[in-house]
Order: C-alpha cells, then structure tokens, then sequence
C-alpha cells in the first residue's frame, strides 16, 4: 500500500505562496521562503490499464531528468485503491509537469482535477511561475494511504514526500535554492479525491502539513 494526505480552501492556496514544495497543489500550514520539489522519470500508469477507467484515454506526463519523483510502495492487492493511487500520482506528476513547463493553466493538471480542485492547483503552479522558478533534484514520495468512501465514489489519499534532495531554480538568473536551513524536510499531505462519471479519480482538495510524517 502507499502513503499519503487531505482538504484546504482556495485562500491557504494564497498564503501557499510563499513556496514550499507543496506537491499536491494543497496549501501549506508552516510558512518558508523556498520551494523544493522533483520529477518523476518513470511512466504513468497507461489509460487502458486502470481499473477504474479502462475505457479513458489520459494524458502523456512527461518530466525532463533534472526533476525525478520516485514512489514508493505505490501499489494496493485492492483495485479501488490501486485506481486512486495511479490517478494521484499522476495527478501529482502533472502539477510538477506544470510547473517545469511554466504552464499555470496546464490541461494535464486540470484532467486530474475537479473544477474547485484546479483552482487551488492553478494557485498552487502560480506560486512557482510567477516567481520565475522551476524545481529540480529528487522528490521521493512514500507512505501512501488510501481511505474510501463506502460507496467508493470518494476518498482521501495521504503520502509523504521528503524534499531534502530537491530545490527550485530561477529561470532568469539560475539562482538555486533549497529550503532554509533547520526546515524539516519532509511534508504530509492529505488529497480528498472524487470519481468522475468517466471513473477517473480527481482532487477535490488538498491539505499538506511541513512535519506531519509518522516519525
């Protein structure tokens, strides 16, 4: 099984600005000067494999190799829950594509979106591009959870990600930063996530908490 978080309202997504690498798109509760964050270089799940969705075709994620998001445990024997954490992990991959791609009204985040959801992950992306920041290194994401609602038509993914190894870069000046010295680097977050009529699994919200991983 995999790890990961839950809700926020679209002002935390504001006052998120102030850049942590908040995977997800969710607000941040500690504050920080910096962003970190990572790509994934392995492929998504194909669209004819999920098993909520066999039918959709989803979009092709591309992260260049100088972001590497690396997931861990990644995987449930249940198939609900194996829909959810593909879903979520693209979903997570497409804001960071967004981000890499200076495209705040990315098409990819949005399918991995609801409506509400997207207008947090649009602030989310914005806190990065409008500073003219990118991100690079390596961002592992681990211990993901999944809860589902008892019709499975809703649920809250949680994971962690450990940002010790990734930092943003300025595309104008290439000035590379981390986070600051003494920031724990490890963020929980919480995803509450609905199911589209076409079956994929969409962020509703997202909530990230700087040191809220089980320790």
């Amino acid at each position: 099984m995999a790890r990961r978080a839950l809700t926020t309202a679209a002002a935390a997504f504001a006052a998120t600005a102030a850049l942590l690498l908040t995977a997800c798109g969710g607000g941040d509760d500690s504050s920080s000067d910096d962003i970190k964050g990572a790509g994934d270089s392995s492929p998504g799940p194909a669209a004819s494999k999920s098993p909520a969705a066999p039918g959709v075709k989803r979009p092709v994620i591309k992260l260049p190799d100088s972001f590497q998001l690396t997931f861990e445990n990644w995987t449930s024997s249940d198939p609900v829950e194996r829909a959810v954490l593909d879903d979520g992990k693209e979903q997570l991959r497409a804001g960071y594509e967004a981000i890499i791609e200076n495209d705040p009204d990315s098409k990819d985040r949005a399918f991995y979106d609801t409506k509400n959801g997207f207008l947090q992950s649009r602030q989310w992306i914005r806190s990065y591009t409008d500073k003219n920041l990118t991100v690079i290194g390596t961002l592992p994401v681990f211990d993901p959870k999944v809860t589902l609602s008892k019709d499975k038509t809703a649920a809250s993914l949680s994971y962690c990600t450990d940002e010790s190894k990734a930092s943003t870069r300025n595309r104008k000046t290439g000035e590379v930063k981390g986070n600051p010295a003494g920031t724990d680097p490890e963020v929980f977050y919480m995803i509450s996530m609905g199911k589209s009529p076409q079956g994929v699994w969409q962020a509703v919200s997202a909530h990230s908490e700087r040191g809220g991983c089980p320790k």
